[in-house]
């Protein structure tokens, strides 16, 4: 796991000034990559690499990066782990003789690079990455991402110069760089609290999307192949460009669907847990201490579960709680790792350390995020460097598994909603979010001890409050968008802003295949997943030099998934059915069957509370109309509501606050 970055200048500056650029640049990426440092220019062509390292596996210098080929032709700065560096290893072996440096994943990655083709050494590789590889032959930069989008790439122009690196800080620090922020990426940013791919919060500026590889010609490296917000997705070609998917999402789902599982349920549980065990085997190869991130759910327990079912001693777990007992789910986490034996440290967080934490918000995630359970994903990553440099964890169960609630509940309400006149549905929301959400919550928790556990609700003034916005869709595809939407009209928020296309405004799917709750998991993995999840995990992880893996990610586990029904996924209220029967088979039932709390924070009552002070002087009228960027009077509004209590805007305040703190830092920042 590290930190790359790079350019390709055809500005003609000295040979100096661009290696002292580019030893800026690099050293942005420290926290990424702690362990070593290495640049590599050539100046016929312009072309400039420079990594950050942090050793894991192979930890001698036989591992420093940019890493040169054997033959000479090729040049790499990697990031990420190959997880069967060991197989391609033998592969190659196999073909020829191999000189090897040392043992690391990198070199084995750019042999095969080397001897195969940049294709078929994507098509063989499983692992989590993104990588720039210079070929020294064709005078031209390979810039790729693994399939999930488990770790970052941007890139980007800055006059006669193309930039590209793992975190948006380091293209910053080049002296070309304009910065000028995309109001309507801004506009997107307000409807999903995170800026999806390719955009990012600058014009010119792009995230490679997961699964593609993008060819930048030396000589035309300064020219845009396409305009800031003209398209959901850059085209394959244009302008010597090639920008290719050497694995598709779409596909693979496609494919599932159309050759479903044919063996009995018991056999789809024994195959995934076989397959799980399999993942969770090679993430746990590592030449540094590793343990897990465990919050008590499915998905972490069952990871952990796998890990201490395959270690000789106990396992490290590391887990987050707080002292409201709504959001607590650290108690769950202490009894799984009591009954599977693992080593477990927890730390309970108050208001007084997520504050602290808040100006570092910008600064690790370079761009407007407001997915407020950040907060406790950096405080257990730096809880977790404390004693290990890698954590495993069980992020992708929800999208591969159908663990979000909008699967459950998605097609009947649709089903329902059809047989119903608008108007009528529009009268319904309304007499709905008369109902304050803190009323509604109240009810929740008082209720649950009535209900049975798969329909026990704590925030169900919250969940009340969200799913009557969806009343007013005219089809499924617009209730999903109301499921993932925080403001309902960004544009209008936005000065000057147009919202642009993105995959779940305009999704493409097969209407023959594609059931209602499949294609919500199929846009949640190609969205939600990489701009939201992993983006977090991945700047949490990296801020304090941790590198995560992500077993429920392997890319055998996501293809089978997608042969899985959603019949096999969602059963009897619950979801995730497969990996409970996986979990049931290793901690007792009552760990398994409970509600899902959700990893995040009391941000409602922490607004009216320790944070309403800061709040409220960054959400000040003349400070937002003397910016500019967005219109004062709706956020007004809900932040009177919110402090009433009369209605929970606790998530769309978050996601002004964090905008504008990122704002009042930018400047200032590279």
């Amino acid at each position: 796991m590290c930190g790359f970055t790079g350019f390709i200048d055809r500005s003609r500056l000295p040979l100096d000034s661009r290696k002292g650029v580019l030893e800026r640049m690099t050293d942005t990426l420290s926290h990424r990559g702690p362990d070593d440092r290495g640049i590599w220019l050539d100046d016929e062509s312009g072309i400039g690499l420079g990594h950050r390292r942090l050793a894991v596996i192979d930890l001698s210098p036989t591992g420093h990066q940019p890493m040169l080929s054997a033959c000479g032709r090729y040049v790499l700065a990697f990031n990420g782990e190959i997880y069967n560096f060991k197989r391609i290893r033998r592969a190659l072996e196999a073909e020829r003789p191999v000189a090897w440096r040392g043992h690391s994943d990198t070199e084995i990655l750019l042999q095969a690079l080397s001897v195969w083709g940049v294709e078929k050494a994507l098509q063989s590789v499983s692992g989590m990455f993104a990588f720039a590889l210079w070929d020294r032959t064709e005078r031209a930069l390979y810039l790729a991402r693994d399939r999930a989008g488990e770790k970052p790439l941007y890139f980007a122009w800055a006059g006669r110069t193309f930039l590209f690196g793992s975190e948006l800080k380091a293209l910053r620090s080049h002296p070309s760089w304009r910065g000028d922020i995309d109001r309507d990426a801004l506009a997107l940013y307000f409807r999903h609290n995170y800026i999806p791919a390719p955009y990012s919060i600058f014009l010119n500026c792009y995230k490679l999307l997961p699964g593609t590889v993008l060819r930048v010609p030396a000589e035309e490296a300064w020219c845009r192949p396409w305009e800031s917000g003209a398209e959901a997705r850059p085209p394959l070609t244009r302008n010597g460009y090639e920008y290719r998917t050497y694995w598709s999402a779409l596909e693979v789902a496609e494919s599932g669907l159309c050759d479903p599982f044919g063996g009995s349920p018991k056999e789809a549980v024994d195959e995934l847990e076989r397959l799980l065990r399999r993942a969770v085997r090679q993430q746990m190869v590592a030449d540094v201490p590793l343990g897990a991130f465990l919050s008590g759910g499915i998905d972490s327990s069952a990871i952990v579960a796998l890990m201490q079912a395959q270690s000789e001693r106990p396992i490290q777990t590391f887990t987050i709680g707080f002292h409201e007992s709504d959001f607590d789910e650290a108690k769950y986490a202490r009894a799984v790792a009591r009954h599977l034996g693992t080593e477990h440290t927890e730390l309970y967080v108050s208001p007084e350390q997520a504050r602290a934490v808040i100006p570092q918000l910008a600064t690790i995630y370079d761009e407007p995020f407001a997915d407020s359970s950040q907060i406790p994903t950096l405080l257990v990553s730096r809880l977790a460097r404390e004693r290990v440099t890698v954590a495993l964890s069980g992020d992708g169960g929800d999208e591969l598994f159908g663990g979000y609630n909008r699967y459950a509940l998605g097609p009947p309400i649709w089903r329902h909603y059809r047989r119903f006149p608008r108007t009528l549905r529009r009268m319904l929301a309304k007499s709905i979010t008369l109902l304050p959400a803190e009323i509604g919550n109240t009810i929740g928790r008082n209720a649950a001890v009535l209900l049975p556990k798969a329909y026990r609700y704590p925030q169900l003034g919250d969940k009340l409050h969200k799913y009557a916005h969806s009343l007013m869709a005219d089809g499924p595809e617009a209730i999903y968008r109301s499921f993932v939407t925080h403001w309902e009209t960004p544009a209008q928020l936005v000065r000057g802003a147009k919202e642009p296309p993105t995959a779940a405004s305009h999704p493409v799917r097969n209407p023959r295949l594609f059931d209602f709750c499949s294609e919500m998991m199929y846009l949640d993995f190609i969205t939600y997943l990489p701009d939201d999840i992993l983006t977090k995990v991945d700047r949490a992880t990296m801020s304090v030099g941790l590198e995560s893996r992500m077993p429920l990610l392997d890319r055998r586990v996501i293809q089978f998934a997608w042969r899985l029904p959603p019949s096999l996924k969602l059963r009897d209220g619950w979801g995730k059915w497969p990996l409970r029967q996986v979990l049931r088979r290793y901690i007792p039932e009552y760990l398994v069957e409970r509600p899902k709390t959700g990893f995040g924070i009391p941000l409602d009552l922490w607004l009216r509370g320790p944070l309403r002070q800061w709040a409220e002087a960054i959400l000040d009228e003349k400070r937002l109309r003397r910016e500019g960027f967005l219109d004062p009077v709706p956020i007004q509004k809900k932040w009177v509501e919110h402090l009433s209590g009369r209605k929970n805007w606790g998530h769309h305040l978050w996601d002004v606050l964090i905008f504008q703190a990122w704002l009042e830092t930018s400047s200032a920042r590279v």
